[in-house]
């Protein structure tokens, strides 16, 4: 499997934030970091005039910060929180 900068990832990255209970919403703001993160009621809101690349690095460093239960994952998609897991510690 390789990392691409693409629509596809993006979809895939934010299907695998829904199915671990949070709410990937893309809205315009004045956030420090690009990002917004409510942890308690598990909503990222992120900066909709980010490039596909930066949106794509962001769910990345969020999904390397929240806690994801992979007791509600499927085996495909504990396999792609790995994955992207290994790619942020290599960047």
């Amino acid at each position: 499997m390789t990392f691409r900068y693409n629509d596809k990832t993006l979809k895939a990255m934010e299907s695998l934030l829904k199915d671990a209970g949070f709410v990937v919403r893309y809205e315009k703001g004045h956030f420090n970091s690009g990002y917004c993160l409510l942890e308690s009621k598990r909503v990222v809101v992120i900066n909709r005039y980010y490039t596909l690349e930066s949106k794509i690095n962001v769910l990345l460093d969020i999904i390397g910060q929240v806690d994801i239960d992979r007791e509600q994952l499927d085996e495909e998609a504990v396999a792609y929180l790995d994955f992207l897991l290994t790619q942020k510690q290599a960047s």
